[in-house]
């Protein structure tokens, strides 16, 4: 306990050249009012000092808030985007899928667009054997008959040249 008193007594500064004065030449009432003062100096220091203190603490504080505002706004821009690219990104799947329905449905069209192509050309060429087959029926028929009226040509004029 003594040392502690000691302690403060230095902190303080009061460990000077007032304790060496001697209680018997100066009065009690002197050294207690330099004491007084002395506290009452430190006091003040004392008060000025956490009057300082508690107005960095304060500009701290708003310093924190407006950084809190600021954190806050940006989460709630954050969050903007992502709603808004979510959005985005929703209509842009729709639309892709739309676009390969769509694309499915043209190969599908131009599937049956070959095969009503393909059986066009199947009955053309059925068409053309057709007509040669014809053709070559016609011919024959007329050379046929070519040949039987030569024939009959030939008959008959053999016939006027025998008579």
């Amino acid at each position: 306990m003594i040392m502690a008193h000691s302690n403060r007594k230095a902190r303080f500064g009061l460990g000077g050249p007032l304790s060496s004065l001697r209680r018997s030449e100066t009065g009690y009432g002197t050294v207690v009012l330099d004491l007084v003062h002395q506290a009452a100096d430190l006091f003040s220091e004392i008060e000025e000092q956490a009057r300082g203190a508690e107005t960095l603490a304060e500009s701290l504080l708003q310093k924190l808030h407006s950084a809190e505002a600021r954190i806050e706004a940006a989460e709630q821009s954050r969050r903007e985007i992502f709603i808004e690219a979510d959005s985005k990104l929703q209509a842009a799947s729709s639309a892709l899928d739309r676009a390969e329905r769509e694309i499915t449905a043209a190969q599908d069209k131009v599937t049956a667009a070959e095969v009503r192509a393909e059986l066009a050309e199947i009955k053309a060429r059925e068409a053309l054997e057709a007509l040669a087959l014809a053709e070559q029926v016609i011919r024959k028929q007329l050379l046929s008959r070519a040949t039987t009226t030569a024939n009959a040509v030939s008959d008959e004029a053999l016939e006027l040249q025998g008579a």
